[in-house]
């Protein structure tokens, strides 16, 4: 007896509802009698929709279902679609461009976000500013020490604060003590040092 693959049979449109329903769609061009036609489909587009129940009553969803079937039925099935069907110029079609942003960054390993925050903590006064910078020099050793785990001097965070601030966050060892930050090691690489030393 020879064996059936699915590498052996057509290729499915869209694979995600599986053959079986595309067997179904398939015989949907058997059927001669066009009522009888519109009721088939909307079982199978019935039978589709159980495949998400948490969305087959949401009006997109279904929406999205007709345009499913019309594809899975290379836009040839003849039935009374409740929605306008789509054309194959739809699979085709290419995507709309997203613009890259063009941002630059003095330093990236602290990234733009920090840089953004430090430009608004400028603007800030009284004692609120004074607990904003703590938090930003804290946070920027962090990204600091996670790109480079040799350690840093607290007053590199401090000039670098100040030159991102354009010389108006302007601190020192003397105003603000920062938390000693430890960057622990990849403990999947720690696993496999220790069973490498067992052996």
């Amino acid at each position: 007896m020879e064996m059936d693959y699915n590498t052996q049979r057509k290729k499915l449109p869209l694979p995600e509802y599986g053959r079986n329903i595309q067997n179904m769609v398939d015989y949907l061009f058997t059927v001669d009698d066009r009522d009888k036609r519109n009721r088939s489909a909307q079982t199978v587009i019935d039978v589709m929709g159980n495949i998400y129940p948490y969305l087959r009553d949401v009006p997109e969803f279904k929406h999205k279902l007709w345009d499913h079937l019309a594809i899975m039925s290379d836009f040839k099935l003849d039935i009374d679609y409740p929605y306008d069907p789509p054309t194959p110029d739809i699979l085709i079609e290419k995507p709309n461009r997203v613009p890259y942003p063009h941002t630059k960054i003095r330093y990236k390993h602290y990234g733009f976000i920090m840089e953004s925050l430090i430009k608004k903590t400028a603007e800030v006064e009284g004692e609120e500013k004074e607990i904003l910078i703590e938090l930003l020099a804290n946070h920027m050793k962090k990204s600091y020490m996670a790109w480079n785990k040799d350690g840093v001097d607290d007053e590199k965070i401090f000039l670098d604060l100040k030159e991102l601030s354009r010389g108006k966050l302007n601190i020192s060892k003397e105003i603000i003590q920062l938390a000693d930050v430890k960057i622990s090691s990849n403990p999947v690489k720690q696993q496999k040092k220790k069973k490498f030393k067992k052996k």
